[in-house]
């Protein structure tokens, strides 16, 4: 669905209706808002909320329970840090200050370039080769501060 074309009620007001009746169609309702926008507008959660006969709360519950889900555009690329024990054993929180360094931003931030947000995840599945990173759609294991170096200056290349 274009987004430019319709407003924000019709984006919202169609993902429900393809939804409508389905157990749990607030999930599928919020995947298709953020896919069409890159995030869900705060101004969709009562247009949600009325239509799916849900608080505001619990569509905000649902929304802040997922870390998926955002209520505010991403960067062009998504930094993701494991925050998991395994990960915090084998030096994550080093990472985490370095990439925090590097990049400028804290957990939940955007650069100000818009080309890279930073968040904290609490486990890629990755454990044995901790500490670990997705960046977009990537894994990366065993990341160091030189190797997160490389891969931002890689993607910092290619735009």
């Amino acid at each position: 669905m274009n987004s430019s074309a319709l407003s924000l009620r019709e984006v919202v007001e169609h993902a429900v209706e393809q939804h409508r009746g389905k157990i749990g169609a607030l999930m599928p309702v919020l995947h298709s808002i953020q896919e069409t926008f890159g995030f869900i507008p705060t101004e969709a959660v009562p247009i949600m909320a009325s239509a799916l006969n849900l608080s505001r709360a619990e569509v905000h519950g649902v929304m802040s329970f997922y870390h998926d889900f955002r209520s505010e555009p991403a960067g062009e690329h998504i930094v993701q840090l494991c925050r998991a024990e395994a990960c915090q054993a084998m030096g994550a929180r080093e990472l985490e200050a370095h990439a925090r360094e590097r990049l400028g931003v804290g957990f939940g931030e955007t650069t100000a370039d818009g080309l890279f947000t930073l968040e904290p995840v609490y486990c890629l599945g990755n454990c044995a080769c901790s500490p670990s990173i997705r960046v977009d759609d990537a894994t990366y294991a065993k990341v160091s501060a030189e190797k997160f170096d490389a891969l931002i200056a890689g993607l910092e290349a290619q735009e």
